[in-house]
Formats: C-alpha cells, structure tokens, sequence
C-alpha cells in the first residue's frame, strides 16, 4: 500500500464519527500494513502544517526470536528429542546427528525425560524416561504471539530471554489527534514565494509551509586543515613566542657536506650508507662551495683541531659532494651558523625550523621514508647544559608536558647529548619526546664562530605528538596515499587539554 493512501486513510478516520485519536501501531494491525509506513504517513502529514498532532510514545513489549517463533510452531528442542525417541531407544551417536539432538538432549535429562544406557550394547543408549509429556516451552511462547505475555511470570520470561527465544524490544509508536487546520485533503504547501505568483497574484490562494527559524542551515562547504598542519601551527605560535627566528628550509635536496661533513659526522659513518639515506642519480654531484671553509672541514676530520685529534681518515671531497634527500633539518642550521659566522660582529640568535625530511626507512605503522622534523638552535656566548635543560623545560611547558626527564646520549656533532622524557599519563610510563645537546667545537670552529659561542640545540619529530593528540596509532593513516581524507573533515577544529 502506496504511503498517499496510508495517509488518506489516516485522515479519514480521524474524520469518523468521535475519533478522539490513534494509535500508529494500531491502525497498522487495522490497515494490515507495516507499522513504519504509518509512521511515514504520520511525519509526511505533519510536514504538510497543523493537519495532524502526533505525540510520540515509548513502550515495551516482548517478541520472539526466530528461534522462538520456530518452536512456537513445532515444539521446544527438548519435546522433539523426547518423541523422536522409538520404544526400542536411540544411540546417543543418532541422537546428536539431529540438529536439535545436544540442546534438546540436554534439557530433557534436566527434565528426566529421558534416561542415558551408558552399558547398552553398541554404545550409549537414550530412552523416554516416561510415558508423555507437557511442552510448557511451546505454550508459554504461544501465548507471547496471542499478546498474553503477562500471564507469564518474570521468573519464566527470563529464562526464555536466557535461552534467546524471546526478546523485550521498545516500540516507539505516535498518539494521533485532529490539527487546528485539519482536512482530509491533502494539499502541498508551497515553499518559495517566487516573482510569478506575486505578479499574478495567485500568492493569496497558497498555502505556505510556515518557516522554521530554529532550523540549521546548510554547512559551507570549506576547506579543512590537516591535523598535521594544524599541530605545526601551534608549534610554530611557541617558537615564536620564545623570540624564535624561522629558518628557510625549501632545500630538501642537500650536499653530503652540508648535510653530513659540516656537522662532523665521519664519512664511514653507517647513516650516510644507502640502507639509511636517498643518494641523487641525476644531478649526482654538487658544485658549489665555500673552499676555505671546506678545507677546514677536511683538516678537523682527518688531521683534527680545535683541542680535537679528529677521526683520522681520509677525508673524500668526493664523497662530500654527492646530492642526497636531506635526512635532518640539522643541515639547515649548519647553513645559517655558517652564515652566521660571516658577519663582522657577531650577535645572539635564535632560530628553529619544521619541515620534511626523508630517510630509507623500514615502512611500519611508526616509521615512514618521509616525516617531519622540528628544530630548535640558540647560539650565545657561555651558554651551558643548564641553559639546554631550562629551554627545554619552557619549550616543554608551551606544550603541556611538565613531568621531565634527560637521560645521557650520543651524537656525533653534539657533546654533551641528551635524551628528553615525558611522563605519559595515558600509558603511565615515561616516553622518549626529543633529543637535544650542545654542538661540538669541531663543528662550530671551523665555520668561523668566535670560540666563547656556544651554540645548543634540540628536535623532535612532528607525527608522533599529533598521534598522540588525535589518538591515531598507524602513522599511514596520518601521512601518505593511505590517509583517509574524511578523518581531515571530521577532526576537531582545536582540542583543549586538561
């Protein structure tokens, strides 16, 4: 039956005689339709104006389950085990073939109607253990469909919901009553006033739907910021607030030099080999450099300098030329001290800088050949490991982590080095946040720098902070081709923490 002629007929008997009102559920059984095409009628008519008031109920009732209704018709498991039962007995083998045999088998011997012969020959044997018997599972589940459910007691209707034959469901159904505009004509109420109707006056003979000013209008469509980006941001807004310098970091293709040689970081060291680094095929080789400066770089690291005895090798312009994804943001910096250096007098800064970098990476759900790092660099003159820890600490704060702690590490341009942790309170554990240290004079000499200019510097990766915050445990469903874009729509514009 078509929902237009659930809704006439609605009307019309709402229109007979001293209709006080409807029950949705029952006019359903009186129409023999199913009770949500009543419900669609009621809402259809009630956008249509004040023709129908419609109260929505809620009540409980009990249904039976399929299985329920299956042994409303032929008998519980228990009965049909009982007379499927010859005089002579069944094996206990046959008997749980059936598919009613282990529950049905079960409950009657629960019942004593039947009796096991453990020493039959041939194996086990079931027997009726008497002459007939009374089905009170079937009886009570037909009383359910006769809706005399509350001749059963709560006793009783519990184990029949324990055993799934029977359900407690709430039905929301609608008490409906005549409108202030009632009619059992159903006409379309217009929605637009357009120039057509006032031009030809037919306005005054329309019926308008009334307009509802507490509705919500549409969303605009806009664009939506990555959780990435959005967590870079606030990194960003802290830097700055500390008086921070953003460094230019567009260069991702860098020399070994810069990226390796200028932080004394030995050639022969195991991050420059393939398994750890992208090398360029084309072009393969850079060619511009500050000379004298490379050939102080060349003498710290094979002959020493600066109080250093260096590693002692051959030092291979060669190697140092070879272009390569830049695995750090370190690079970056070691271009800004050394320009730093060039200046006739030197002054105090403070620089940081967020951006890709790329390393051959073993692809998890935590590591990618492609991530972001965060940096940060203050050079002064007599700066210390305490000064380190102190900007860490306010750094740190910014962001929400108070519960520290720096555990000794190694780097090749950093000494001292250290390790930073937080106190994780989701995982109750301290977790490491970032290294940190004080550049080494065998860097920081050869570019230049006066020898009282200390320079101390920190880094953490951008990902694992807003995995953290956004509860994402894969980094693929963060970055990559894998990234669900709906996730970038539904994420929260801010998060607040506590």
């Amino acid at each position: 039956m078509a929902d237009n002629s659930v809704s006439e007929l609605l009307l019309q008997r709402l229109q007979d005689g001293d209709c006080q009102g409807l029950d949705s559920l029952e006019l359903a059984s009186i129409l023999g339709v199913d009770h949500q095409q009543v419900v669609g009628a009621v809402k259809s008519l009630q956008s249509l104006g004040e023709i129908i008031e419609a109260e929505q109920k809620s009540s409980k009732r009990w249904e039976l389950t399929t299985e329920g209704e299956e042994i409303a018709r032929e008998g519980s498991h228990e009965a049909r085990v009982f007379y499927s039962l010859p005089k002579e007995g069944l094996a206990q083998s046959e008997l749980m073939k059936l598919p009613i045999g282990k529950i049905g088998f079960s409950k009657a011997m629960s019942n004593r109607w039947i009796k096991l012969d453990k020493s039959a020959a041939g194996g086990p044997r079931v027997f009726q253990a008497v002459d007939s018997v009374d089905d009170s599972v079937k009886e009570k589940l037909q009383l359910v469909l006769q809706g005399k459910t509350e001749s059963i007691n709560e006793k009783e209707r519990n184990e029949l919901k324990k055993r799934k034959l029977l359900n407690e469901v709430t039905i929301k159904t609608y008490w409906v009553t005549k409108g202030s505009g009632f009619s059992t004509s159903i006409t379309k109420q217009e929605t637009d006033l357009t120039p057509e109707m006032i031009a030809s006056g037919s306005w005054r003979e329309k019926k308008f739907k009334a307009y509802n000013f507490n509705a919500l209008g549409v969303m605009p469509e806009c664009g939506h910021l990555h959780p990435l980006l959005k967590v870079r941001t606030q990194f960003r807004q802290i830097f700055l607030e500390m008086g921070f310098t953003e460094m230019p970091t567009n260069n991702f293709i860098e020399s070994s030099f810069w990226n390796f040689d200028a932080l004394f970081q030995p050639q022969q060291h195991p991050a420059r080999d393939q398994h750890d680094t992208f090398f360029l095929q084309d072009p393969v080789f850079a060619t511009e450099f500050p000379m004298d400066y490379l050939a102080r770089v060349k003498k710290v690291h094979s002959e020493g300098g600066y109080g250093s005895q260096g590693y002692k090798y051959d030092w291979s312009i060669t190697e140092a030329r070879k272009n390569i994804l830049r695995t750090h943001t370190t690079a970056v910096s070691a271009r800004m001290l050394y320009k730093l250096a060039q200046q006739k007098e030197f002054t105090p800064v403070k620089y940081f800088s967020i951006d890709r970098v790329f390393r051959n990476e073993t692809l998890d759900a935590t590591h990618l050949a492609e991530f972001h790092q965060i940096e940060g660099v203050v050079a002064d003159y007599g700066l210390t490991l305490g000064n380190l820890m102190g900007v860490l600490k306010e750094f740190f704060t910014k962001l929400g982590i108070t519960k520290l702690r720096f555990k000794p590490a190694y780097n090749p341009y950093t000494e001292p080095s250290m390790e930073v942790f937080s106190y994780h309170e989701g995982l109750k554990k301290w977790v490491e946040v970032g290294n940190s240290g004080v550049f080494r004079p065998e860097m920081l000499l050869p570019m230049g720098l006066p020898e009282g200019v200390s320079v101390i510097a920190w880094g953490l990766s951008l990902e694992r902070p807003t995995m953290i915050k956004y509860g994402i445990n894969n980094i693929r469903e963060l970055v990559g081709h894998k990234v669900n874009l709906q996730m970038v729509y539904d994420s929260p514009i801010c998060l607040l923490d506590s």
